[in-house]
């Protein structure tokens, strides 16, 4: 049940990382664009921790499941 709300969370993460990047592309002030870089960046960030967060319960739950065999 985990699963999908961690996939929907990335799902989220990257749209906003995408939502900051038109803005940045929009922005006509300088630390306005900065800023919405920013963002993007450490949206990305948020959805690459899901990801590795994911893959590490999936490995460590393929482990318990060998060492139950």
């Amino acid at each position: 049940m985990a699963e999908p709300v961690r996939q929907k969370d990335r799902e989220t993460y990257l749209a906003r990382a995408e939502q900051a990047r038109v803005e940045a592309d929009a922005a006509t002030l300088e630390n306005v664009r900065e800023r919405c870089l920013r963002s993007a960046t450490a949206w990305l960030e948020m959805a690459a921790r899901v990801e590795r967060t994911d893959q590490l319960r999936a490995s460590k739950l393929a482990e318990k499941a060998l060492a139950e065999e």
